[in-house]
């Protein structure tokens, strides 16, 4: 039998002063809270109660054990009150890892603004380009780019990003601006190489899908090397809008094949487990998929 529910059953009987009066409390049989007595004090080899037909009275054994169950019960009851007030409100540290231009932009703005609202949480945020093993890595969430492989983890979309091609309007006043995408063979392409495949651009259009081969003077792993290679007349980028967006605003980047489109990039947020999501996890997900989509650049679901 649950030793904890027999401490129970002892802690109420002997309140009430009878089995009958314990019983009833508990909504259980006489029997069955005599037979949690008994297994208790099998358990202990010691009688916890004197009986006589007429009373029921602890024993100096009995005393000190109900004080003894009285506390280790009000304790388990705190501690599952607080989990369930963990699952309930946002608080402790929330680890979260993000590829680096969008985890040193806008998830931080958007940690910044969240932990402004919730004061009792604290955030590790670790900024890394290859693919992270949530669970071995102790991550709490992941923000991942593009398509998603490991079907493992649970993944949620909070917002996608056009893909835009564009150059600085001097390097296209130098070069001239591409009318179609085969005129990129002909320029230099700055290559990222989170991009696959990183040196074939595709496009669509209302005439089919383009692949083009390009190449370039300057590649990078990090997007916004050569966002800013480009920004410096170094060449075109192809490039999610929401790291270009602000540039394009200020004219530092001018945006060219408007008429020809990509497949947008998609932002997940991958986390270990659906059932029993944190409390902290949970209301940040929740934040993130309002708050991301009204940014530069970037689109809801």
């Amino acid at each position: 039998m649950d030793k904890l529910t027999s401490m129970s059953v002892f802690v109420r009987v002997a309140k009430a002063g009878s089995f009958a009066g314990g019983a009833g409390d508990l909504g259980i049989s006489r029997a069955m809270a005599t037979k949690h007595i008994m297994q208790l004090e099998s358990s202990l080899g010691t009688r916890l109660f004197n009986r006589t037909t007429r009373s029921l009275s602890l024993t100096e054994v009995g005393a000190s054990y109900l004080e003894r169950c009285q506390q280790v019960l009000m304790e388990i009851e705190e501690m599952e009150s607080a989990v369930t007030h963990m699952q309930t409100s946002a608080r402790g540290v929330l680890k979260i890892s993000a590829p680096p231009v969008i985890g040193a932009t806008h998830i931080s703005a958007a940690i910044a603004e969240f932990l402004r609202i919730h004061t009792d949480v604290s955030v590790d945020l670790v900024l890394q380009s290859h693919i992270v093993d949530v669970i071995e890595d102790g991550i709490d969430l992941a923000i991942h780019l593009g398509n998603l492989f490991d079907t493992s983890m649970v993944a949620r979309k909070i917002a996608s990003s056009p893909m835009v091609v564009c150059a600085s309007p001097n390097y296209l006043l130098q070069h001239g601006i591409p009318q179609t995408p085969e005129a990129l063979v002909e320029h230099s392409c700055l290559i990222n190489w989170a991009i696959e495949p990183r040196d074939h651009w595709q496009f669509n259009s209302e005439d089919g899908s383009h692949l083009i081969k390009v190449n370039g003077r300057m590649q990078s792993n990090v997007a916004d090397a050569i966002r800013v290679a480009a920004i410096n007349d170094m060449g075109l980028v192809m490039l999610p809008k929401y790291i270009v967006g602000l540039d394009i605003q200020k004219n530092r980047l001018q945006v060219v094949l408007q008429n020809y489109t990509r497949l947008p990039l998609d932002v997940h947020a991958v986390y270990p487990h659906r059932k029993y999501l944190s409390a902290k996890v949970r209301i940040f997900l929740e934040f993130l998929q309002g708050w991301l989509p009204s940014q530069v650049g970037m689109s809801g679901r």
